[in-house]
């Protein structure tokens, strides 16, 4: 279980009851000897009530809560740093999981506008590090640690559930908005490849959108991708009705090759054509990420070409223009008007295209930077207690 700031005393041979399915649960409390109604009493409390301690689910026999207690967990993650933006609409926390490992999700929330309502976003990580090595991405500079289980998945999703519903949110400066106590939408664009780890990945959006789970609907989240093409025709055979982003940064092989390593295996003939495959399977719009970096991949020719090769997919292709985030790579954003002149000449091609406002870039919001910043700041502090000179990275 998790607490904020500290965890408390858990066993390797505990079942972390996060990330299993109904069907699963009902299976372990049968080899525990109990009846399966009882596995969809606690799947109840976890996914409705939200706890995270046992002896609150109160419909259960006092000496099945002590039993679970000692044989089980709801999570095992702790909270080892939160930062909030300034306006309060973007919240970052950093998660160590019980092996040590460290990632990142992020809380988004957005004001009611014009007729839409008041959205709770979490990005959520699905992997520790990133083994495609994008050099414009915190977490691609991070290298590979290994991938998290649906459990470590759903964890994030579950923290800010709880935070919400404990503090319903309302923006400040609107106080007569309605107030927002729940999640609404869920992206897969957090630390990792989601598509790397597809199967915990699936599992974990299963529960999520199961009506006996989180019961999120799944048109309300996003998977994103560096552009895999055989799990992008996996995906359009699952049968679920999510949205797909693929990151694509560049409109040219070159180009995309210089920033995006992966493409060196899969270049755009490939990943388009499994594109074009999905639409055809499933009759979605994709949305195209597109990093603007300055001086790299903005240029009107860019943006001729970026129009061309999306041209083809007509209304099922939108364009996400999102100028690039500092980290530790030497990349800016482009001048207002660079963006502007950018998105023309997309609508000129007749391709749809909007703009991402900057979330967090007060806190560090994008993938990995505060990962990276807390583990500076502790091999500097193990520095100072030897006396020993910090590691540098060369």
């Amino acid at each position: 279980m998790s607490i904020r700031g500290r965890t408390t005393e858990t066993s390797a041979s505990q079942r972390d009851l996060l990330g299993l399915t109904l069907r699963q649960l009902e299976a372990w409390f049968q080899e525990l000897g109990e009846p399966a109604y009882r596995a969809r009493q606690v799947y109840n409390w976890i996914y409705k009530h939200l706890v995270t301690d046992f002896a609150a689910m109160s419909d259960l026999p006092l000496s099945l809560r002590e039993r679970l207690a000692g044989e089980a967990t709801i999570g095992q993650a702790t909270v080892r740093s939160e930062q909030h933006s300034r306006d309060d609409r973007t919240r970052k926390i950093l998660l160590e999981l019980a092996d040590g490992r460290l990632i990142e999700s992020v809380l988004m929330l957005y004001p009611p506008l014009g007729g839409s309502s008041a959205r709770a976003t979490v990005c959520v990580s699905s992997q520790a590090g990133c083994a495609f090595g994008c050099t414009f991405c915190a977490t691609g500079q991070m290298g590979f640690e290994r991938h998290l289980s649906a459990g470590e998945i759903i964890a994030q999703v579950l923290h800010f559930a709880r935070e919400l519903r404990a503090a319903p949110w309302r923006a400040q400066g609107l106080p007569s908005s309605q107030a927002i106590d729940h999640i609404t939408n869920l992206v897969f664009m957090g630390m990792g490849e989601p598509l790397h780890n597809y199967d915990n990945l699936m599992q974990a959006v299963r529960i999520l959108n199961s009506p006996e789970g989180f019961n999120l609907g799944a048109r309300h989240m996003t998977i994103s991708t560096v552009g895999l093409p055989h799990a992008i025709r996996r995906l359009s055979r699952e049968g679920l009705q999510v949205n797909l982003a693929i990151s694509l940064h560049a409109p040219n092989d070159e180009l995309r090759s210089q920033t995006m390593p992966v493409n060196r295996k899969y270049p755009l003939a490939e990943v388009l054509a499994a594109c074009q495959d999905y639409i055809a399977a499933t009759r979605r719009q994709i949305t195209f990420e597109y990093v603007l970096l300055a001086g790299v991949n903005d240029s009107p020719a860019c943006a001729h070409q970026l129009g061309e090769l999306l041209a083809p997919l007509k209304q099922y292709a939108h364009v996400n223009c999102i100028p690039v985030n500092k980290t530790a790579a030497a990349y800016r954003p482009p001048a207002p008007e660079a963006i502007r002149r950018f998105r023309e000449i997309l609508f000129q091609h007749g391709v749809s295209n909007s703009v991402r406002a900057e979330r967090g870039d007060d806190i560090d919001a994008a993938c990995g930077q505060l990962r990276t910043r807390f583990v500076a700041l502790q091999r500097r502090g193990r520095a100072q207690e030897t006396g020993a000179e910090p590691a540098r990275t060369l």
